[in-house]
């Protein structure tokens, strides 16, 4: 296979547009926005060099033998640094009336600051025509595979906010019910503002009182915690990976959080160590998932993996070149 995840550059930008201009809104980590996307490649290029930057990290999957950017995905080392990182959460509240011998038990929407501070995983988008071969895989596991390598830049905690439901129009059941009564713009006016210029308005305008969902439209209630469906699978990535939803939803469209503890997080867990003690072509071994390289050296591919008495490995000449690494060089892998 000829692709490999690696560092985004500068003359990357056009593809990660045109990218940004497939994903349909209310994809606010890769908004179609040229001077945002121009700012995130900024911000990355700075936190690779390892001397400055607010710890932003954007990836893209390319195609050796063509050339082509066919992917991307972020990785953010801590939240809520130049402003809170707000989510809704979904608690229970239970009131007793002994005059009626009842119990009420209300679900409530709590604003809430819990993940501030947690390293996020995100800004994942594949190319439509690319949408096989475990290109998916290979885009998400990277991240965690740089964690890996890179451990002491990240918190304790990763999260991973999915998008919500979003309907034909491009309307927001969950915003049109909640948030979009008290600013007067639609979810996707919200949605590109946000991406654009933050979501400290959040702090500024909305209620912090806690929200009843009994008074929301049932619209609204049945897509809180519920993912796009173009996230099912993205989700399901992450439950493999250990991630969890524990009632955290996003403030605008309602989607699901998920977390996980960073040191938890098999990729995070299983990848060994091997140093690379020669090339082999006679395909020996088993599928795996590598990595190797330090900040903008960094690179992630699929590769055959065989490990030798002695602890060292080899690996095919194709997936040596996509790393950069020769024999006498360290990398890590995991079983595919």
């Amino acid at each position: 296979m000829s692709f490999r995840v690696r560092p985004a550059r500068n003359e990357d930008f056009q593809a990660i547009y045109e990218m940004a201009k497939l994903t349909g809104g209310g994809f606010t980590n890769l908004p179609p926005d040229k001077a945002t996307l121009v700012g995130k490649l900024v911000r990355s290029e700075a936190a690779f060099s390892g001397t400055e930057g607010d710890g932003f990290f954007m990836f893209v999957l390319e195609n050796t033998e063509t050339g082509q950017i066919r992917g991307t995905c972020q990785v953010f080392s801590k939240v809520g640094t130049e402003w809170p990182f707000y989510s809704y959460k979904i608690t229970t509240f239970t009131q007793t009336s002994k005059a009626l011998n009842r119990t009420f038990r209300a679900e409530m929407l709590n604003l809430v600051t819990d993940f501030e501070g947690c390293s996020e995983v995100g800004g994942l988008f594949l190319h439509p025509h690319e949408r096989a071969g475990g290109l998916g895989l290979l885009l998400a596991r990277s991240r965690y595979l740089f964690m890996k390598l890179h451990r002491d830049s990240f918190a304790g905690k990763v999260l991973a906010e999915l998008r919500g439901v979003i309907d034909e129009s491009g309307a927001s059941p969950f915003w049109d019910a909640v948030a979009g009564r008290f600013f007067g713009m639609t979810f996707q006016e919200a949605d590109e503002f946000n991406a654009t210029h933050g979501n400290q308005f959040i702090a500024d305008l909305m209620p912090k009182t806690p929200i009843y969902t009994a008074m929301l439209p049932e619209s609204a209630r049945v897509v809180m915690g519920v993912p796009h469906p173009s996230g099912r699978a993205a989700m399901k990535m992450l439950e493999k990976e250990g991630f969890s939803f524990d009632g955290y939803i996003d403030i605008f469209d309602g989607g699901p959080t998920m977390a996980a503890a960073t040191d938890s997080i098999r990729t995070v867990r299983d990848a060994k160590p091997h140093t690379l003690a020669d090339l082999d072509e006679s395909g020996e071994g088993h599928d795996a998932l590598l990595a190797a390289g330090r900040l903008t050296d960094f690179a992630a591919a699929y590769g055959r993996l065989h490990v030798l008495p002695d602890g060292r490995a080899t690996l095919d000449p194709a997936s040596a070149e996509l790393l950069g690494i020769a024999p006498g060089d360290d990398f890590i892998a995991i079983s595919r």
